[in-house]
Parts: structure tokens; C-alpha cells; sequence
């Protein structure tokens, strides 16, 4: 069994949902790969996800 379902029977929506759930883990690991600071990651996720939603 796949981690991502099929892409081309997801709704726009599941695969918005999905991409923004890959970035988040892709920053995570690489701050805790680069050793930043969790107050300064969770600052920055903070940032993004509130600049998305204004964004709509």
C-alpha cells in the first residue's frame, strides 16, 4: 500500500492538504538536520501557515 494514494483520483483540496503536510515534514527534518532551534521553526511554520491562509 502506497503512503499517497493515487495523485489523479485525489480532489484539489487532498492534494493541497498533501503537499503542504510533505513541506512541513521536509522542514522539520532539515532544521533538526541543521540544528536550528525549535523556537525559530515553530516561528516559521507559524509564519507560513498563517501567510497561507491570508493568502486566500
Amino acid at each position: 500500500m502506497a503512503l499517497i494514494p493515487r495523485w489523479r483520483y485525489m480532489t484539489p483540496q487532498a492534494r493541497q492538504q498533501t503537499r503542504n503536510a510533505g513541506i512541513t515534514i521536509g522542514i522539520v527534518v532539515l532544521a533538526l538536520a541543521l540544528r536550528i532551534p525549535l523556537v525559530w521553526l515553530l516561528l516559521a511554520l507559524a509564519a507560513w501557515w498563517l501567510w497561507g491562509r491570508l493568502q486566500r
